[in-house]
């Protein structure tokens, strides 16, 4: 029923502006809102905040840099972890089993706590036929740095954790790629409601981790225009 409401809303504001173009466009903006990063492959779902900043040379694109801090959990089980690895703990735990240290049924897995940043600069196309919708596309090119602490609970995962990661923490740096899409809801001449969303592909601690993975990010919030009317 909601779903059904919002699609209402936006067909009654596109067929009231669709013969009305924008004719205020500012040059600067900025945005600051609620996001989350889903990253299905391995099971983690982060909550955070996004903060972009942009400059528009013309009304149909712009250029600006996009920053987002989100946490979240997870748990790392062998079947993530590179076949060598995989195949490494495999025999470390037989000798504990011959030895009669490892409890029947023990099945290996690893709690862990993650934050993550993103950072991106680059060009963003709009589209602007209506006077209350923005439609606009991006590239997603940039940098993401995740901090990730493992929870051991027992004593055999805590034995694993201190050989993959010795100091406690593990940190790393990628390059992504993917694109972006979304669309800012108009309200004034200075403020918009901005929905949006990304899908990215990176390959974080890929010692320790078999596959990349895909991402998804979604936020949501207010959008905020100021500078001069550039409106050709």
């Amino acid at each position: 029923m909601k779903g059904k409401i919002i699609v209402l809303v936006l067909t009654m504001l596109v067929s009231a502006s669709a013969f009305a173009q924008q004719t205020y466009v500012t040059r600067f903006d900025a945005f600051a809102g609620y996001t989350f990063l889903d990253s299905p492959h391995i099971g983690l779902f982060e909550n955070g905040f996004q903060f972009q900043v942009g400059m528009r040379p013309k009304t149909w694109y712009s250029v600006g840099f996009d920053y987002s801090n989100s946490r979240g959990d997870l748990t790392l089980t062998p079947d993530l972890l590179p076949t060598a690895l995989q195949q490494q703990l495999a025999a470390q735990f037989q000798q504990l089993v011959a030895a009669g240290l490892l409890p029947p049924g023990y099945t290996l897995a690893v709690p862990a706590h993650s934050l993550t940043q993103t950072f991106a600069l680059g060009p963003q196309l709009a589209y602007r036929h209506w006077q209350h919708l923005t439609l606009f596309v991006r590239p997603s090119f940039g940098a993401i740095r995740e901090t990730a602490t493992p929870n051991p609970r027992d004593p055999i995962a805590a034995g694993v954790v201190a050989q993959l990661v010795p100091g406690g923490k593990k940190i790393d740096w990628t390059g992504f790629y993917g694109f972006g899409y979304g669309v800012d809801v108009i309200m004034t001449k200075h403020l918009a409601w901005r929905i949006q969303g990304d899908l990215v592909y990176d390959h974080l601690f890929d010692d320790i981790l078999r596959d990349g993975r895909w991402t998804v990010r979604f936020s949501v919030g207010p959008a905020f225009n100021f500078g001069r009317n550039i409106r050709d």
